[in-house]
């Protein structure tokens, strides 16, 4: 016998959210460890399990419910008529019911309801975070015409992302009229702080990850090279592509150096260079300033 797992997971366009799906998959690891058989109802998008409207209800010995809240309504009422006399357990539910007015359940763990409330069990759930990768791409530079490759090199960008499990975070440097609804610079250079690698086409997501110690996956989408790249060697930051030159097996090689303590070590070394020659260029301009400042003066003192 087995026993059916079921959840908003379950059913199309209910709203599953993630810690729907933490919460299944620890309650299948809880009845695997009792020595339960399990089977896991899916809808759409969802595939790895079964449907539970073709299921046989007499191949199951408990239906367990999990997660979220759970209602006397559709589609809850059409799935308790098909597994009538099947015990029913609820984990982890918000019955939106009292329930002495109704309560389907042989027993119930609920995490709040007329009766009583309990933690949410995803504090229990382990698992491994990945990565949160900003990226910081540009639109276009009219200003080098055809050498220019955004599409490229954003596409490029896209197939790595894409063949990862990382948590993307689009991150727009423009104040003018910015995409991701940030107002202010400090607002962008916080965002692009709190990432642990950041990918992009613009000289100031360079900029802005190097000076917060994030390292930084670069490539100048101007074929050959431009201002972007040679930002890049200025510092000593050394992954940085030109866009002619990038390869999947680059990138790859480059994404998953920057997310060691290395590339983060080199991003703060790079920082510290980076800072210490533009002091330099804070005394220069303010000496030529007032070397201008004095010429000035001399030249309007002899026309008077």
């Amino acid at each position: 016998m087995k026993t059916l797992v079921v959840g908003w997971f379950s059913f199309e366009e209910m709203g599953a959210s993630a810690g729907d799906l933490m919460a299944r998959d620890l309650a299948c690891e809880w009845l695997s460890s009792a020595g339960h058989n399990v089977e896991v109802a899916v809808a759409p998008p969802f595939t790895d399990g079964i449907d539970w409207r073709g299921a046989f209800p007499a191949d199951y010995s408990h239906v367990v419910f999990v997660c979220g809240p759970f209602g006397n309504g559709e589609p809850v009422t059409e799935f308790l008529d098909k597994f009538r006399g099947i015990p029913l357990i609820g984990l982890d539910l918000t019955l939106l019911e009292p329930l002495e007015s109704w309560n389907p359940f042989k027993f119930l763990l609920e995490r709040d309801s007329s009766r009583a409330a309990r933690p949410d069990i995803s504090f229990l759930s382990q698992r491994s975070l990945v990565p949160v990768v900003g990226t910081v791409l540009i639109d276009n530079q009219d200003e080098y015409g055809k050498n220019a490759r955004e599409r490229s090199a954003n596409e490029a960008i896209r197939g790595l992302l894409d063949s990862r499990e990382v948590a993307v975070v689009p991150i727009d440097t423009r104040l003018d009229a910015n995409k991701t609804g940030l107002r202010t610079a400090a607002e962008i250079e916080s965002m692009i702080a709190r990432m642990d690698i950041v990918v992009t086409t613009r000289l100031h997501g360079t900029v802005l990850a190097l000076k917060n110690g994030v390292p930084a996956l670069v490539i100048d989408s101007v074929a050959g090279g431009a201002k972007v790249y040679r930002q890049a060697q200025s510092i000593g930051w050394p992954v940085v592509f030109r866009v002619n030159e990038v390869t999947d097996q680059k990138l790859s090689d480059a994404f998953d150096y920057c997310l060691t303590a290395e590339a983060r070590q080199l991003a703060a070394a790079c920082c510290r260079r980076a800072k210490e020659a533009v002091e330099q260029t804070r005394t220069t301009f303010i000496t030529e300033l007032k070397k201008a400042g004095a010429r000035h003066g001399s030249e309007s003192a002899r026309y008077e």
